[in-house]
């Protein structure tokens, strides 16, 4: 189930508020003794992170749940770019929970979400390593602003008789962010320049009526590690031509690549021309096929109505 972005958090009695969790998507199929971790795309992921396949091992129901994946600072915020090193550097990881799918072979996904999370607390797994996802009721307004003084990307608003519908985007569940991010699809690089190695800044485009469209540059964001592993990434992919139609700034000191990669960005805003002012780079989401990114457009506050 994937939620609806919207502009500005809100108070509502029939909505319940948690934590918008900076990591990676994950759907786990947890039974005594075995477990299986999902990507978003349906990718099986668990030989990535034995330790969380491991924890959820232990619990005592054959269950279904989704949740984030995350890699926490020294201050417990949990924080994408982390996330991106995890498995080279052995950050620890947390895989945060929020629902409940299956349990003990029946489908529950057709139980309003508070029950199905009353559910969810009795029967996850016992670790460190596996957390309930908390929230609070009725006060949206107050936890984004908790959100923000804490530097977390956002917050998660849930219909609390909600139903969970698989793989589809409702306006049930929505996010406010607090500051605004967008996955996007790296279709080339320029040319480094002073000390820089590898490449300067990576062009951006997403998808949009069937063709692929330019939305801006990032040369910002990215650590000397970074520079090189992505470059590494990005040579096989070279091609001759570009993905889209417009012309673009710096296209001579281009290299254009086939759009596969996805990454994250955060910016300031959207331009009347469609274009990211002040992108700078996130992290790389594999978690995401590049046909399927597409720009998030905020739903204003007073169409969400309940």
């Amino acid at each position: 189930m994937l939620a609806t972005l919207i502009d500005a958090p809100f108070d509502n009695p029939d909505w319940v508020f948690e934590t918008k969790w900076d990591g990676f998507r994950i759907i786990a199929r947890a039974a005594p003794a075995t477990s299986a971790l999902y990507s978003r795309n349906g990718r099986n992921v668990t030989d990535n992170y034995p330790s969380i396949a491991a924890a959820l091992a232990k619990g005592q129901h054959h269950a279904v749940f989704d949740g984030e994946l995350v890699a926490l600072d020294k201050y417990g915020r949990s924080r994408f770019q982390l996330l991106q090193n995890a498995l080279k550097e052995k950050v620890p990881l947390r895989y945060y929970v929020f629902d409940l799918l299956f349990l003990d072979g029946k489908d529950v996904r057709g139980l309003p979400l508070l029950e199905r999370k009353r559910l969810l607390r009795s029967v996850l797994p016992r670790s460190a390593l596996i957390r309930f996802s908390r929230h609070v009721k009725r006060y949206g307004k107050r936890a984004f602003r908790a959100a923000a003084r804490r530097g977390l990307e956002g917050i998660m608003g849930k219909l609390a008789r909600s139903r969970y519908h698989s793989g589809k985007r409702s306006r049930d569940w929505v996010k406010i962010k607090t500051a605004r991010r967008q996955e996007v699809v790296i279709v080339g690089f320029t040319k480094p320049r002073k000390s820089r190695e590898h490449f300067g800044a990576l062009v951006l485009a997403l998808r949009e009526g069937g063709a692929w469209h330019y939305v801006g540059h990032t040369g910002t964001g990215f650590s000397s590690a970074m520079l090189e592993s992505l470059h590494a990434r990005l040579k096989p992919l070279v091609r001759p031509r570009k993905s889209f139609r417009q012309r673009i700034p710096n296209e001579r000191s281009t290299t254009w690549v086939a759009p596969r990669l996805v990454c994250e960005v955060k910016f300031t805003e959207w331009t009347k021309d469609g274009r990211m002012r002040h992108p700078v780079f996130v992290g790389l989401r594999g978690d995401k096929p590049s046909t399927k990114v597409i720009r998030e457009k905020e739903l204003h506050l007073k169409r969400q109505r309940r």
